[in-house]
């Protein structure tokens, strides 16, 4: 509000869950039974549950009543029809295809466009995206700026792409590219935003290789924030024109609409090439449901037309941000090491830094996010070698970073809950030095960090 300093949380709360308070001991005997992988844990054993921001938000009261008047007609729905204008409003793409959720999005356009010898670039693939794209047998490339590679230094796009190693890529490997992708907020690299000069220099680049330019979309409300509020030509322009400015600059998207779609489940996949759009109907029909539902109820679709909606609103993003920002404050006072400046979703603790005297092998970030759990019963996400750190050939090597996400669900945690999660982490911060890595006993041949079984060391 004008001439306060607070900034106080959008909205009222309406309806609420109860929390189970586990005691430590009882944290240590489920870390046991879950092999100690965050992921195999009951939500309900969890107090704060910073996992993933992905569909873990709180619906508005409109999104409720959107639930209502959902159509759950097979073909051409009137929740379809609701979901497509929502979504053109923002991103006028000529095709629209809807998705059970990002993922599914991905594995349609990379089984289409991808395949041996292929090579997709990328400022940072995240953990589904490198996944579907190396599935089909191409190779994965990241591509972020050196800055975005440093976690302490602060800068106000570290998500930007490297425009000349994307030029040297295009050029060594011609006709081997079928697009560019660009990851907004950049989720890997500690949810860091891309400016819109950069993804304008990327444009440049593609149109003068001739090459296609998606957009990993799912947060791109938090990015277009961050480019009204860091880029000096963009300040004072709404959060719509800055987000249609983005997508004109793209040919085509993907994503996930559990996060910046405000919903627990839904997703697209949008372009403007009607050929490539066949094909990915083709498998859409195969794998998802019609071109109108995709593998979504129709309450599902106009849950998703709502979000849009509200999601654009400034009052909500500069809540949103700066709730980030309060809990990157108050670990940063206390010299916790983290990704600097904190992203529009989540602060990414460093534990590269904090635990130097674990190896990138012995799974820092994992011993970091167990510790988490074990102390306060708070759940969030290793970024690191146990997530990355295995090749497609099936060696090892460290991840770039060894990070633990907290990632804040969208209108679920008030400033208490976020006081008592800075307070559980300055406890393992202080004995940080007593932590041990870990070790990995069972694990699936991809993604591993969602099922793998690991040991104490």
């Amino acid at each position: 509000m004008e001439g306060f300093s607070t900034i106080i949380e959008p909205f009222r709360v309406k309806s609420v869950e109860p929390l189970r308070l586990t005691t430590r001991a009882e944290r240590e005997e489920l870390l046991g039974k879950a092999g100690y992988n965050l992921f195999a844990l009951a939500s309900d054993d969890v107090i704060i549950d910073l996992l993933t921001d992905s569909g873990t938000g709180a619906m508005s009261a409109e999104q409720w009543a959107a639930l209502q008047r959902g159509d759950e007609s097979y073909a051409g729905s009137p929740s379809w029809f609701r979901f497509e204008a929502a979504v053109k409003a923002l991103f006028p793409f000529a095709h629209l295809i809807p998705t059970h959720q990002g993922r599914a999005a991905e594995k349609i356009l990379f089984s289409v466009v991808g395949g041996k010898g292929k090579v997709i670039p990328n400022n940072t693939h995240f953990d589904t995206t490198r996944a579907n794209v190396e599935h089909s047998g191409a190779e994965a490339v990241d591509l972020v700026i050196p800055e975005g590679k440093d976690p302490a230094l602060r800068h106000p796009f570290k998500g930007n792409m490297d425009v000349g190693a994307l030029t040297r890529l295009l050029e060594a490997r011609k006709g081997e590219v079928p697009l560019v992708m660009v990851t907004i907020t950049n989720n890997s690299g500690g949810g860091q935003p891309v400016s819109l000069e950069n993804l304008r220099a990327v444009r440049a680049v593609c149109d003068r290789f001739q090459v296609p330019l998606f957009l990993d979309a799912c947060r791109f409300a938090e990015n277009a924030w961050f480019i009204r509020e860091r880029e000096e030509a963009q300040r004072g322009r709404s959060i719509k024109e800055i987000v249609r400015d983005i997508a004109a600059l793209a040919d085509g998207m993907t994503m996930s609409a559990k996060k910046d779609g405000l919903a627990n489940i839904g997703g697209w996949l949008a372009m403007n090439d009607g050929a490539l759009a066949q094909k990915c109907r083709e498998l859409l029909i195969l794998t998802e449901g019609f071109p109108t539902y995709g593998g979504l109820a129709g309450r599902d679709l106009d849950a998703i037309a709502q979000g849009l909606s509200e999601v654009v609103d400034e009052s909500y993003l500069r809540y949103r941000v700066r709730a980030v920002e309060y809990l990157a404050d108050k670990l940063c006072a206390a010299g916790v090491p983290m990704v600097e400046p904190p992203g529009g979703h989540a602060v990414y603790l460093d534990a590269k830094r904090m635990l130097r005297h674990i190896p990138p092998l012995q799974y820092p970030g994992q011993a970091l996010a167990v510790e988490l759990y074990r102390e306060g019963g708070i759940r969030g996400c290793e970024i690191g070698t146990a997530m990355f750190g295995k090749r497609p050939d099936g060696s090892e090597q460290p991840a770039a970073m060894e990070l633990v996400r907290l990632a804040m669900p969208r209108r679920v945690y008030t400033q208490s809950h976020v006081d008592f999660v800075v307070e559980a982490v300055l406890h393992v911060f202080a004995r940080r030095e007593s932590l041990r890595g870990m070790r990995i006993v069972e694990q699936p041949a991809s993604l591993r960090h969602f099922t793998a079984r690991f040991a104490p060391l």
